[in-house]
């Protein structure tokens, strides 16, 4: 495959093949989580299927945390690479290696010492209770390994990169999958062997990821003086991190925080039920990559074009966006419409009760036509998310967490659990209005999150 150059190839030409390696292997990420639980749904029963959907919304918020951590740094690093600061890059990678790896492992422990308690507080049923903490507990021990896998993942695409990331996506995958079947079947371990296979296939790709990463950044020149030492951080650079970060950690665990706070209104209403919300819920995470992946491609696109001072390709680049997202949204819309029921199959054993059927096939065929909203959010998102412009994006992202949260609650009661999906569509389109009111003003292209300075 050809490498496009974002700053001066065909704007849609170099989003697509930039996002396609990306879109590959998030897509390979979410398909081992899927067969997590197709293994866990056909080989030991429908209660640790909900055992692990009960636990799944918890750790997404910690890799969505990473997810967006990395971003953050990576919009730094994109504007550095456009503008050749190759020796400010470098720094600006160690930086966020660093701050990110002390986070991990404060995170790590706090969901350790404060999983049970969380999930008690999210009434999760009692019968699932003891499983939903040992999958945690194994779980969250290897939380830094996960969390610096999907930084350096996002450092790579930062460096213009994709396809490393691929790579080691697609093994640590197989070998996820591999694990599986023998922690399940082999050895019957159940919800405890999931947890230590997923720890171990990424823990491992983690390592190698650093030192290829290591390796690639010996290819850019410092133009360093004889003994002038390199920097390893800073902390007016890590300050500018901070600024995307957040609101980037936000964007990308919008759905993950949703998902996790109205986790109690789908528990309410019992195990089998919160088994078929489990197989929609994670059809849709699948679903979602596609538009995720673009949005972070508009966003490292933005940031290097910027870099470069060239924000008239930045706009082109949108609208590249938004047609790929539309082919997408067109696709999804057909497989979800015509195969919702083979999906959910998939994923409960014959003898399941039929409330775990009946809730995930109502969950697919609602929300299958609704994706073009977040992946037109992705885009418009991806544009001031990669130009450093974060209060009114940090503000569209509340209000999509809002909407969700309020409508489930406000209407459980009425409609029952359909009201947890039904939320989903009205916080995206809120979301994506917001972020282009904001587009449309061109404000965004005036930010600056980086010094001129001597190369």
């Amino acid at each position: 495959m050809k490498k496009y150059n974002m700053i001066t190839d065909q704007p849609g030409k170099a989003l697509f093949f930039f996002a396609l390696p990306m879109i590959l292997g998030n897509l390979f990420q979410q398909f081992y989580t899927a067969v997590d639980s197709v293994i866990v749904g056909q080989f030991v029963g429908e209660d640790a299927l909900a055992a692990v959907g009960a636990s799944y919304s918890l750790t997404t918020v910690f890799i969505m945390i990473a997810i967006g951590g990395g971003i953050g740094a990576s919009v730094i690093t994109s504007q550095y690479l456009g503008a050749g600061y190759y020796r400010r890059m470098k720094t600006s990678v160690y930086t966020a290696l660093i701050s990110f790896l002390g986070l991990s492992i404060v995170l790590g422990l706090i969901g350790l010492f404060f999983n049970r308690a969380i999930l008690t507080g999210l009434n999760t049923p009692e019968n699932i209770l003891s499983d939903a903490v040992l999958y945690l507990e194994i779980y969250f021990l290897g939380l830094p390994f996960l969390f610096m896998y999907n930084i350096l993942s996002s450092v790579f695409n930062a460096l213009g990169n994709s396809k490393t990331p691929l790579y080691l996506l697609i093994f640590s995958s197989l070998l996820n999958i591999v694990m599986d079947m023998i922690m399940v079947q082999a050895f019957h371990l159940g919800v405890a062997g999931v947890a230590a296979a997923t720890v171990l296939a990424q823990g491992l790709s983690a390592v190698i990821s650093f030192l290829l990463l290591l390796r690639m950044l010996k290819i850019f020149p410092e133009n360093m003086q004889e003994g002038e030492k390199r920097q390893l951080y800073d902390v007016s650079m890590l300050g500018n991190m901070i600024k995307v970060a957040i609101p980037s950690m936000l964007q990308q665990s919008i759905v993950s925080i949703g998902m996790l706070l109205v986790q109690s209104v789908v528990n309410g209403f019992g195990s089998s039920v919160l088994a078929g919300y489990t197989a929609g819920m994670r059809t849709e995470s699948i679903c979602i990559v596609p538009m995720i992946a673009a949005g972070n491609a508009v966003s490292t696109f933005t940031a290097q074009n910027l870099g470069a001072d060239k924000p008239e390709r930045v706009k082109k680049g949108y609208l590249a966006g938004m047609k790929i997202v539309a082919v997408f949204a067109a696709v999804i819309c057909l497989l979800l419409t015509f195969f919702h029921e083979n999906i959910v199959n998939a994923f409960l054993e014959k003898g399941s009760d039929q409330a775990a059927f009946n809730t995930g096939n109502a969950y697919l065929s609602f929300i299958a036509f609704f994706f073009i909203f977040i992946g037109l959010k992705a885009i418009t998102d991806g544009v001031l998310r990669g130009a450093g412009d974060v209060v009114v994006f940090t503000v569209a992202n509340l209000v999509n967490l809002s909407i969700r949260v309020a409508f489930s609650f406000g209407f459980a009661g009425i409609i029952g659990v359909r009201a947890v999906w039904m939320a989903v569509p009205v916080g995206w389109a809120a979301n994506f209005v917001i972020s282009l009111i904001r587009y449309l003003s061109g404000k965004w292209s005036r930010k600056k999150l980086i010094e001129i300075e001597e190369k």
